[in-house]
């Protein structure tokens, strides 16, 4: 290929299946060349609405210009020390506006990894480190990354766990509660007490992870009561609870955490994705007296809280005060959900609608059955929105659900031009 000819998406698709492996899927054979807020161009000038916002990562948008301006700012002075070699002012500002913003009780420190995955993985570590602990349980259809120890805490084997074992040890796993699918609040409870009476004691579990709405998993809502109950359990045990907010947070369920919604404080909280719009950062927010029990040197990372990242994450805090994000994410959420109850009037292969401020899903299900959930509509919806320029994802446990992380910050406009789209494409397949 000379470097004057023009790529194509098919000639950059070809290049893709010589030169990367297949174990990396990706949804589309479209290449980005340019994006702003909530749309995207590819390299052949074609317009796409994104409700996929690189996998909630995008809630403020596609190159916000405040972020943008911040990352530049930065590219200018420092790229890279090494924050446990010569420490720099933007990791100090984060850790601080992290802090302040957390619903940790008592005082909180905050320490910078790079992925989602790295911040399970550290979060893990300190829970251990500060109960002495080894047991880790998490929740069926929860995903908490792809590291090892993370894929031992995901409740899903097939694509993210398949062939890569065995995991680590002491990771027990119970229903996260799903009453479209039949599993009630009282049977995941009744599963983490059966749990303590065959698997592990108590005594010896160190945290319980939760998402308190799961992504990957399907955007299924753990309810203030459930959080309260998970949270007098770990305190009735001396266990640690661990808010995953690697996808929930940043203001996407109207919160800066989704655990907000339900009143309770967390000892640790992972975030990553939308903390810096796109920068590889991620955060473990504890309590002060948790995240010290570690010994000097047992954490850190070469990249863990690079200037550039902690820069663009600075900005993204700013912003989301000043443009008022939260607010603009409780909009969206009603929008949404309203929008899409009108479409499911004519359309009865959507079953139930759910969400929390923006982060809003919908499952698709044989003629309104919950209990015949349509993993092949929900790909023939994805493939057909894309024909008509909407980037929609699908998850779920039986990949039936679409979900949609369209920016927090994309015009109303443009939010009902890619739910016309869905209209669409449920019309023709």
């Amino acid at each position: 290929m000379t470097g004057n000819q023009k790529q194509t998406n098919q000639t950059l698709w070809e290049r893709r299946l010589a030169n990367v492996p297949r174990g990396v899927t990706t949804a589309y054979p479209v290449f980005a060349e340019k994006a702003k807020n909530a749309e995207i161009w590819d390299i052949e000038g074609k317009r796409f609405i994104d409700f996929g916002g690189g996998i909630g990562v995008q809630n403020t948008g596609h190159c916000h210009p405040k972020v943008v301006a911040a990352i530049h700012k930065q590219v200018d002075q420092v790229l890279h020390t090494a924050f446990q070699i010569m420490p720099y002012e933007p990791y100090i500002v984060l850790c601080e506006k992290l802090n302040a913003k957390s619903p940790i009780e008592g005082g909180a420190k905050t320490i910078l990894f790079s992925s989602g995955a790295e911040a399970l993985e550290n979060a893990v570590k300190i829970a251990r480190a500060a109960t002495g602990r080894p047991g880790i349980i998490s929740f069926l259809g929860g995903f908490h990354g792809r590291t090892m120890m993370a894929l031992a805490l995901t409740g899903k084997v097939v694509p993210y766990k398949k062939g890569f074992g065995p995991f680590a040890s002491d990771v027990y796993h119970i229903p996260f509660p799903m009453e479209y699918h039949g599993v009630t609040e009282d049977d995941s409870i009744k599963a983490l007490n059966n749990l303590f009476k065959a698997d592990i004691d108590p005594s010896r579990v160190a945290a319980i992870a939760i998402e308190p709405v799961q992504g990957e998993g399907g955007f299924y809502i753990a309810s203030p009561s459930f959080l309260k109950k998970l949270r007098a359990i770990c305190d009735e045990h001396g266990i640690l609870l661990i808010a995953d907010e690697v996808q929930s947070g940043f203001a996407r369920t109207g919160k800066l955490f989704a655990i907000e919604h339900s009143g309770i404080k967390p000892d640790l909280i992972t975030t990553a994705k939308s903390l810096a719009a796109g920068m590889p950062l991620s955060a473990v927010i504890g309590k002060t007296s948790i995240m010290d029990s570690v010994e000097p040197g047992g954490l850190g990372g070469t990249y863990a809280g690079n200037p550039v990242a902690c820069a663009a994450g600075i900005a993204v805090m700013d912003l989301i005060e000043e443009e008022g994000i939260l607010e603009k994410s409780v909009k969206l959420g009603k929008m949404l959900i309203a929008e899409l109850n009108e479409i499911k009037k004519s359309y009865p292969h959507i079953g139930e609608i759910r969400g929390l401020g923006g982060m809003v899903a919908f499952e698709l299900v044989e003629n309104g059955d919950a209990n015949k959930p349509s993993a092949d509509l929900a790909k023939k919806l994805t493939t057909k929105a894309l024909e008509h320029g909407l980037v929609l994802l699908s998850c779920g446990v039986y990949g039936n659900v679409i979900r949609i992380l369209v920016p927090i910050t994309a015009e109303e406009s443009i939010v009902k031009e890619g739910l016309s789209i869905i209209t669409k494409s449920l019309k023709e397949i």
